[in-house]
């Protein structure tokens, strides 16, 4: 009788760890998101800082101090309106397309190393796998556009998809450059 009271508490106990390591492994991924959201928000207050500096204006100053809270004003604004979908758009394409950009640019955040040993996908083709996941945004640019059944978006679509290839075609390019470099 006490050999299975044992054998119980003992089995309780390792899944009380399978419980605690399964919400452990969470921990990396929740960090990173932390830290991209946390990225976002710096990048787009420091864009217009320098943009208002640049131009001569006042920048955001009024949500929170020095304008902090401004990126956060603009999400939420951004989450409350209305979704308008096009009347005679193809509607499913017209959904997945900015997912589709969004997804792709999210995913490449895997493969930036965090730390020495700190990697959610440790792949020796890290690099190039980052530059392929990240040329599909211009895809997603694209269908949002085209599916909207309106010539104005779908030149907004193709001007967007342009603007980015033509960004990453030199990326492409240095970083080609500075593997070849580092491999001989």
């Amino acid at each position: 009788m006490i050999i299975e009271v044992e054998t119980i508490n003992s089995f309780s106990k390792l899944e009380l760890l399978k419980e605690v390591y399964g919400l452990i492994w969470i921990l990396p991924i929740l960090t990173l998101l932390l830290g991209i959201t946390i990225e976002v928000l710096v990048i787009v207050w420091l864009e217009r800082e320098i943009s208002a500096s640049i131009q001569q204006r006042i920048g955001p100053e009024y949500a929170g101090p020095l304008g902090l809270l401004q990126a956060i004003a603009d999400g939420t604004k951004l989450l409350l309106k209305e979704d308008i979908l096009p009347s005679r758009g193809d509607i499913p394409l017209f959904s997945i397309g900015p997912s589709i950009a969004v997804i792709s640019i999210l995913l490449s955040f895997l493969i930036i190393p965090l730390g020495y040993r700190f990697v959610l996908a440790d792949l020796s083709i890290g690099v190039f796998l980052w530059i392929a996941i990240s040329s599909i945004a211009p895809i997603g640019l694209l269908m949002a556009g085209y599916s909207s059944n309106n010539k104005y978006s779908f030149s907004g679509g193709l001007r967007a998809a342009a603007q980015s290839t033509s960004y990453e075609i030199p990326l492409t390019f240095c970083v080609l450059a500075i593997s070849l470099r580092v491999i001989r």
